[in-house]
This record gives structure tokens, C-alpha cells and sequence, in this order.
């Protein structure tokens, strides 16, 4: 089976893998074709953490194939679908430095979060991250579809009249400091991107 991810933006190399994995048959090998090294490391790691047999062919410059094959020693075990995942989304980039780069990061968390198999209880926006659940939103696909599965979807009013988009608001409920700090308090794990 031969998995074509090349020209893809982190995360689809590995979600692609992923989705591939679960129809292989045991007797099968799996070739996932990639473009850059950083897909090769997400990719293989990936598959060695599943239990997977690795190996990784260079064809070309950025021309690589991540050949998977075997069968893991044991099941993967999957987080508790009973576990109350909270995400907390304080901006509309993740992490500092560069806008440009926070923006592609943060599109990318929460479309990785549309393709792993537990998903959070609740997703909290609140700051400039309330930008990401309005109109003009990049990840409003996404969260329209983590709100169809039963993900709760929170922005925080405040948030929205202090940026000016309370008719602007995409998906979910405008909720208040009172619900988002109870939220936050009875979560088994908050996860802040």
C-alpha cells in the first residue's frame, strides 16, 4: 500500500499514515512517500510508538519513502474515552515568536484535534484565541465539525465584545469567567496549546 504525502503541511503526513494503518492488512507493507525530513522523523516516530518495523529510503533529494511493516507486539492502548479533556486556547497563534508561524501552528492543532480518537470534553477560547471560533476563522471547519461529535465549544463574552466580534461568533456558545473557570476546575486534564 503506497500512502503519497508529499507537498502535505504537518500534520497530514502522519494523520494519512495513520488512517493507512488502519485498513493495512498484517501481511502487508505500508510506503508513506514525503518530501522533507521533518515528515520523515513525525512519520516514523509515529509508527515506532504504534510498534511498528521501520525503515526509512531516500529516492532523491527531499524524496523519501517511510516504509512501515510488521505487526505491533501488542494493542496501542487509547487514552480513557471517560477522561474530561479540556483544551484552553489563549491566542490565535500558538507559542512565541513569529505571528506567521503561530497562525499555521495553532490551524494545525486544531485540525489534528478533528483526527485523534479521543476527543477533549470542551474546547475554551478566550484573549485573541475568541478570534478563532468567528467568522473568517481558518479552523471554523474543524470546530464545526469537534462541535457535531459533542465537543463543547466555549469563547468567552468578554473576549468577544472586548475584540469587537460578538455577532461574529462561528460555532459554539459565548460563555462567562464563572463557566470557564468551572470548566477548568472539574477537568481531569487541561491541555494548553
Amino acid at each position: 500500500m503506497i500512502v503519497d504525502a508529499r507537498g502535505k503541511a504537518c500534520p497530514e503526513p502522519v494523520v494519512m499514515a495513520i488512517k493507512a494503518l488502519g485498513t493495512k492488512k498484517e501481511d502487508e507493507s505500508l510506503e508513506v512517500l514525503v518530501d522533507n525530513e521533518a515528515a520523515v522523523h513525525n512519520v516514523t516516530r509515529m509508527a515506532e510508538q504504534k510498534g511498528f518495523e521501520v525503515t526509512v529510503t531516500e529516492n532523491g533529494e527531499q524524496d523519501y519513502s517511510v516504509f512501515i511493516g510488521g505487526v505491533p507486539d501488542a494493542p496501542v492502548k487509547a487514552l480513557s474515552g471517560e477522561k474530561n479533556l479540556v483544551v484552553a486556547v489563549s491566542a490565535n497563534v500558538m507559542g512565541g515568536g513569529n505571528d506567521v508561524l503561530g497562525a499555521v501552528l495553532i490551524k494545525g492543532f486544531l485540525y489534528t484535534l478533528t483526527q485523534v480518537e479521543v476527543l477533549p470534553k470542551t474546547i475554551i477560547f478566550y484573549n485573541s484565541g475568541a478570534k478563532l471560533s468567528c467568522a473568517g476563522s481558518d479552523s471554523l471547519e474543524d470546530l464545526r465539525w469537534l462541535e457535531s461529535q459533542g465537543v463543547e465549544i466555549l469563547t468567552c463574552g468578554t473576549c468577544l465584545n472586548f475584540y469587537e466580534l460578538t455577532d461574529k461568533l462561528g460555532v459554539g456558545t459565548v460563555s462567562n469567567m464563572y463557566t470557564i473557570v468551572e470548566t477548568l476546575m472539574k477537568a481531569d486534564q487541561v491541555i494548553r496549546p
